[in-house]
């Protein structure tokens, strides 16, 4: 009835299979993956710390992405964040649960917030966090701003590790803060796709140069790289946690 109710007056279908009324029909939510797997991208950019995503970016989840992001289908949040939560759960399995988790979203590119009406990304890690919430202390840590970079739509690895070098800051204000209200965390790098590896590296570059090191990268999502598959993996190696006294490197 709810289905045929949302067809009726919303005219939505499923992203999934395109059946009339929610916009992720029961089955298809049924059928995304309850477990997270780390996702090297191929080329890995140097320094990465291991990334985690949940789902591989095709199908239904693509279109759940882009409709969140580009399409002001905000819904899809609680939906994206589930996942997401996924992904931090998986990567900071074997960490002290009694560690606070900070986490860290991307930046939008400067205005891309105000054309959506929302941060997207901002809202799906906060409905990421209200998951991870349920098993170890966390909270979200807006710190990072994005001084700007194009759309890396079309672009290579190459391309893309170009035009997003150096695109991120971490203002004094917003690490002041973080210091007053969390300090210690595990610092895990939070947004929607892991591509190239190029965003998340620079986000991971901008923290590393306040003194944050983050332990991972999260991710609703994977792409498939040629002549890698999204899949189990053994990490490389744990990042000490943030704190006073914690040692760079």
């Amino acid at each position: 009835m709810l289905d045929a109710a949302l067809d009726l007056f919303l005219g939505s279908r499923c992203v999934g299979c395109d059946q009339p009324g929610r916009m992720l029909c029961g089955r298809c939510r049924s059928a995304l993956s309850t477990s997270a797997r780390v996702a090297w991208p191929t080329p890995v950019p140097d320094g990465l710390v291991t990334p985690w995503a949940t789902e591989v970016y095709d199908g239904a989840v693509r279109a759940l992405v882009v409709g969140h992001k580009d399409r002001g289908q905000w819904g899809h949040r609680r939906v994206l964040g589930d996942l997401l939560a996924t992904a931090v759960l998986g990567a900071t399995a074997a960490l002290d649960p009694d560690v606070p988790v900070l986490l860290v979203p991307v930046p939008s590119r400067p205005g891309a917030g105000r054309q959506r009406g929302y941060e997207a990304t901002a809202a799906m890690v906060r409905a990421a966090a209200d998951v991870v919430r349920r098993q170890r202390p966390v909270a979200v840590a807006p710190l990072l701003v994005s001084r700007g970079a194009a759309d890396q739509a079309g672009l290579d690895a190459g391309g893309r590790a170009a035009n997003v070098g150096h695109s991120m800051t971490c203002p004094a204000t917003s690490l002041a803060r973080a210091a007053r209200r969390w300090p210690r965390g595990h610092v895990v790098v939070c947004d929607d796709v892991v591509t190239t590896g190029s965003t998340a590296r620079e986000a991971q570059r901008a923290l590393e140069a306040v003194g944050l090191w983050p332990v991972a990268v999260a991710a609703v999502a994977a792409t498939r790289r040629r002549g890698r598959e999204v899949g189990p993996e053994v990490g490389r190696g744990v990042v000490p946690t943030v704190g006073p006294g914690a040692r760079n490197g």
